[in-house]
């Protein structure tokens, strides 16, 4: 694991611990499709490829999470079923900008 995978790990554990409690909203992808969040997720990708490696599966990810965001503001029968999960901005980042084209 290169200093960089390291550091992308810290901060994405600084995230889920100090400012993911607290935003209020939750990722649309886990909100809609159930399992892992994007953070979550992202984490994964970057133990198993590391972050060079894992870029396009990260930015992929991104883009799913965006097309449920969609979904699920959007009245699609995908979103169905659900009670109105408190899900906006782009994906588990609200308004903070991701550094990934996504879509």
């Amino acid at each position: 694991m290169t200093p960089l995978d390291r550091l992308t790990l810290l901060g994405i554990g600084l995230y889920r611990r100090r400012l993911s409690p607290h935003k209020g909203f939750r990722c649309a992808h886990a909100a809609l499709h159930g399992g892992e969040s994007c953070s979550a997720a992202v984490a994964r990708i970057v133990r198993e490829d590391g972050v060079i490696g894992g870029r396009a599966r990260v930015a992929a990810r991104f883009g799913t999470c965006r097309a449920a965001h969609r979904a699920l503001h959007s009245g699609s029968p995908l979103a169905l079923g659900t009670d109105g999960p408190r899900v906006r901005g782009l994906c588990c980042c609200g308004p903070i900008p991701i550094p990934f084209r996504c879509g």
